[in-house]
């Protein structure tokens, strides 16, 4: 596969809140590029040593954007499937039945995870604007702002994409920095 070009940053005029956003959906898309596409094979594939398959990457990462941003930042409850799993019982539910169920099961979780959060984030940012305060407390009492929130998932997709790099171009070559222009999730 040819490698695309890396994706544009945001525009020099956009706020700060723009900007986190820019950067989340840019990530957000080079994760579902490095993930997409794949049938049953492709998505329980594994690399070197590790059990991590991009199944199992792509619903972790859709239950992170629902405990992280919906409830954690936006302070509402899990949802589907999430509201339903023993996770006392099963700590890696999301890695395991990701690797087991269909791609379009796979695909779905996320996508409906991400629209969700798009809806939430804009809303908390909105009522609460960057300063404000995410609807959770650390165990030492602080409260991370929504800033640090959207920073944090940020981050997430960075790490997690790397893993979809390394575990994607085992399965069909697929290499890249970002997805090609055409590309939609």
């Amino acid at each position: 596969m040819s490698e695309a070009s890396p994706q544009p940053s945001p525009p020099a005029a956009a706020t700060e809140a723009e900007s986190l956003l820019s950067v989340l959906e840019r990530n957000r898309r080079t994760f579902a590029w490095k993930t997409s596409g794949l049938d049953e094979k492709g998505l329980r594939a594994t690399t070197a040593a590790s059990a991590m398959t991009l199944g199992g990457l792509v619903k972790h990462v859709a239950l992170v954007e629902a405990d992280w941003l919906a409830v954690k930042l936006a302070g509402q409850e899990y949802g589907a499937p999430w509201d339903t799993v023993d996770f006392d019982a099963d700590p890696d539910w999301e890695w395991r039945t990701g690797a087991l169920d269909s791609p379009e099961d796979v695909y779905a979780v996320w996508r409906g995870a991400v629209e969700r959060s798009r809806e939430l984030v804009a809303e908390v940012i909105k009522e609460r604007g960057l300063d404000g305060p995410a609807s959770f407390t650390w165990p030492d009492g602080r409260t991370p702002t929504v800033r640090a929130m959207l920073l944090d998932m940020i981050e997430e997709y960075a790490r997690h994409t790397g893993h979809a790099d390394i575990l994607r171009e085992a399965v069909d070559g697929r290499v890249g920095e970002g997805a090609p222009a055409d590309f939609t999730i």
